[in-house]
């Protein structure tokens, strides 16, 4: 972010497209009811969320870890109510 921009202010962003790119867009926009910049944007921020969240770095301490680890090797024990619903068709294999 500019650092003479303000929180919650409007910036401009520059991009230049091919046709067909821009066409692509305006399309999936259009089907969303959703404006050509509305769309790009959130399209480009929810891209940009999901990258950082991907590469975020969490430090825990050794004992938190082997706690975690001890979880992750030895899962709850399979309850009644796990068996049905592992044995129930999901709605789309109806």
């Amino acid at each position: 972010m500019s650092s003479h921009a303000h929180a919650g202010e409007s910036v401009p962003i520059n991009i230049r497209a091919k046709a067909q790119q821009r066409d692509l867009i305006d399309f999936a926009a259009a089907r969303l009811n959703r404006s050509r910049t509305d769309f790009m944007l959130e399209a480009a921020c929810n891209k940009a969320e999901e990258l950082l969240l991907d590469q975020m770095f969490f430090s825990i301490d050794a004992g938190t870890f082997d706690k975690l680890q001890a979880l992750i090797e030895q899962p709850l024990p399979a309850t009644d109510r796990l068996r049905r619903l592992l044995k129930t068709k999901a709605p789309w294999d109806k």
